[in-house]
């Protein structure tokens, strides 16, 4: 199953994806529509091809769109694939959303990368500020089988590590679980703490904190309540008095029933509000 067609390669989830297969032993066939795309793509000396010559012959075929076209695309697409075919998504929104064209004969496959840990450890300049993964820098990602017989899993798992290289790790969940990770825990969850964190930079400066004293103070604090939190430093703990502050501030800052956004028709609600 080395024929491989890559559904908006010229856009910028696409564009990292063809720089990654470019090289490799699959057979690729690039499509997109957008001209800005198409320049990208003539950047990296690769042409669009026509659906029609190239879909029907795919052993698998990715769907690097956002989630708000892959309902039109699939339905465009998933029907000239040829029985057996693999269709690949790279987030869970679209699959949960019940987005992709339904066909009993074909395969769906699903994996997103998790991107480099603020853990790695990186000895490139480039590796280091790879921040998003897939070019420089380690990273793990997920796959999930989201229809189709066990068999393919290998190869599906096989072609991620490719489109995502450096891979660390590749986990194995269902696609369920990887909405629970994205959006739940990554986006509505974490992107929404994460902003917080920024607001609350951002009071301090206005209180009168000199800017780069408070990126720097607050910034280094993460980075070692991160490490204590996560398992890094073997025995290390909060103090006392940070444990106390800890509790103090928990109340004033989240409501009690904060959880339930990981509960699964709060986490369907949010995959339908993104696709």
């Amino acid at each position: 199953m080395n024929k491989v067609v890559l559904v908006g390669a010229g856009g910028k989830m696409g564009c990292r994806l063809t720089d990654n297969l470019i090289g490799t032993d699959y057979e690729v066939a690039y499509l997109e529509v957008s001209d800005v795309g198409i320049e990208r793509m003539k950047e990296r000396q690769v042409e669009p091809s026509q659906p029609e010559d190239v879909i029907p012959l795919a052993d698998w075929v990715i769907f690097a769109v956002p989630d708000v076209a892959i309902q039109k695309v699939t339905e465009q697409l998933v029907p000239m694939m040829k029985p057996a075919a693999a269709g690949v998504t790279l987030d869970p929104a679209a699959p949960l959303a019940g987005h992709l064209y339904p066909r009993a004969d074909i395969h769906y496959f699903a994996t997103h990368p998790s991107h480099p840990s603020v853990f790695n450890w990186e000895p490139s300049k480039e590796a280091h500020y790879d921040y998003f993964g897939g070019i420089a820098a380690k990273q793990a990602i997920v796959c999930a089988l989201i229809q189709g017989p066990e068999e393919i899993y290998a190869d599906g798992e096989r072609l991620a590590k490719t489109i995502y290289a450096p891979v660390t790790v590749s986990h194995r969940i269902t696609i369920e679980q990887m909405g629970i990770l994205e959006p739940a825990l990554s986006e509505t969850f974490g992107a929404a703490v994460i902003s917080v964190l920024k607001e609350g930079v951002d009071r301090v400066v206005e209180l009168g904190v000199p800017k780069a004293a408070a990126y720097d103070f607050f910034l280094g604090h993460i980075n070692i309540e991160l490490a204590l939190l996560f398992g890094q430093l073997e025995g290390g703990q909060f103090s006392d008095a940070a444990l106390k502050a800890i509790e103090l501030g928990k109340p004033l800052i989240f409501k009690d029933n904060w959880k339930d956004v990981f509960e699964p028709e709060n986490v369907i609600k949010q995959v339908k509000a993104i696709t």
